[in-house]
């Protein structure tokens, strides 16, 4: 494989013929051998799937830089700015294929709901401080319950509950992110004032509700 500057990376892949060609070939090498180092903590290399999962990826990861190549700005080596577009896309398509078979109804029938992950971590808190936690979120779990309308109340339990991911609660909900985006902003402007009707600080329970 050729070794490259960063500008020669950029000069070969915006160039046409032989010399683009080589160098995605190169990309390709250096993205199938650090992914799986990555990957590894989630998903076993022996699985079946892990090796087209590689391949497919670094496909992908080629594509996307092709498309984002004005994007770079040379702070980092440029195979380590492609390999972290690799562990991205490699990271949203386990989380995808984790959801394959997960419906929103099953999710939403499970008596044992989490409270919000953001929310459930009170290790470091006093037990003043976790039972008024626990006040708090079971305030804001009635007003869910009581006073947002069931669209509303499902796309709050699947993306902050449940933390599924937005694309798939889009589709499952049968709309579009757009759509979403608006419905839970509506949700939490409603959370938000009948919090403040009751006297109670919103701000900890909202940032969790809009995963800051």
């Amino acid at each position: 494989m050729t070794r490259r500057t960063n500008e020669q990376w950029l000069a070969d892949l915006t160039s046409n013929g032989l010399a683009q060609s080589q160098a995605l070939s190169d990309l390709k090498a250096v993205i199938e051998r650090g992914l799986p180092y990555a990957l590894s903590p989630y998903l076993s290399p022996a699985d079946p799937h892990f090796s087209a999962l590689v391949q497919d990826i670094a496909q992908e990861t080629l594509l996307r830089v092709l498309d984002r190549l004005d994007t770079f700005e040379g702070r980092s080596q440029f195979t380590t700015w492609a390999q972290k577009i690799a562990v991205r896309l490699a990271f949203t398509e386990l989380r995808r294929k984790r959801w394959e078979n997960v419906s929103l109804e099953s999710l939403l029938e499970d008596p044992d709901k989490p409270p919000p992950p953001r929310l459930s971590a009170s290790s470091g808190l006093s037990p003043e401080s976790q039972a008024e936690a626990a006040e708090l979120v079971g305030q804001v779990e009635q007003i869910i319950a009581e006073e947002l309308s069931e669209k509303q109340r499902q796309a709050i339990l699947a993306l902050f509950y449940h933390e599924m991911p937005m694309d798939e609660a889009a589709r499952q909900l049968g709309t579009n992110r757009n759509a979403l985006y608006k419905l839970l902003h509506d949700a939490r402007l409603r959370v938000k004032a009948r919090l403040a009707e009751r006297h109670l600080e919103p701000e900890d329970v909202l940032a969790a509700l809009e995963g800051r």
